[in-house]
């Protein structure tokens, strides 16, 4: 791979109004892959093998999005998100993150990631993720990722403190409820299957029971009086969950 971020060959064929992505990855076989499927998926793409060579392709040029490993030589994926969110409050980042390790993916919301996707992955899952991350980053003027507190209808949740309120009265939940509005709530929406729950909030692959993650929003809707005609946690027969209610920074 070459010593700096490059588009790939395919780029002067493209017309420059397709959206950049900057694909950061120390192995050679995930980024030419990887970054082949999503051109053919209607993107440009930047390459770059680690995340010295991602901060230097930045100076150079704003891509719309980065998918960004966490492991890698130099400059890992979580100390690239640090430098970037230092100078950068709203460029949309997705890192990829090793299966198992639930801090690491904690910490990757908590210095300033847009989500993260487990590896080994679906690469059209991570397209999914591509174009929902674009969609929300798109549709305010302060990311729902950096707000302090985020607010629907008349829920507020208060992500420094770890507190919640409904109608000005505050609600006690148990961490991993907690945790689990939290995430809903940065990602409105969105259907999140079970596994995908269970993987990314709780480090457990589907193998565990999933009826972990319907205990959990059993007690949300119990606490915040979910319980009416026009819910704000929805189910999606068969299949998930989502936030159904428009979320905004306050």
């Amino acid at each position: 791979m070459s010593a700096r971020a490059t588009p790939s060959r395919q780029d002067d064929a493209v017309p420059s109004e397709r959206p950049l992505l900057l694909l950061i990855d120390d192995d050679e076989a995930i980024t030419g892959a990887l970054g082949a499927f999503l051109e053919r998926s209607g993107y440009r793409v930047a390459v770059a093998a680690d995340g010295m060579q991602g901060l230097t392709a930045l100076e150079r040029e704003r891509p719309a999005l980065v998918v960004c490993d966490v492991l890698m030589p130099h400059l890992d994926g979580r100390e690239f998100v640090r430098r970037v969110r230092t100078g950068d409050a709203v460029l949309p980042i997705i890192l990829l993150t090793q299966v198992g390790e639930s801090w690491e993916r904690s910490a990757a919301l908590d210095e300033g990631a847009d989500d993260y996707l487990n590896k080994p992955f679906d690469p059209q899952e991570l397209l999914s993720r591509v174009r929902a991350v674009l969609r929300r980053s798109g549709s305010s003027a302060q990311p729902l990722r950096s707000a302090q507190r985020l607010r629907a209808q008349d829920l507020v949740l208060d992500r420094t403190a770890r507190r919640v309120w409904r109608a000005d009265a505050e609600l006690v939940l148990t961490p991993k409820a907690f945790t689990l509005l939290e995430y809903l709530m940065m990602h409105p929406q969105e259907v999140h299957t079970r596994e995908r729950l269970l993987s990314t909030l709780w480090g457990f692959d589907f193998a565990t029971s999933s009826r972990a993650v319907d205990h959990r929003i059993a007690e949300l809707r119990r606490v915040i009086g979910d319980n009416g005609a026009e819910r704000l946690i929805e189910t999606s027969q068969s299949v998930g969950y989502q936030f159904t209610a428009p979320v905004v920074p306050g």
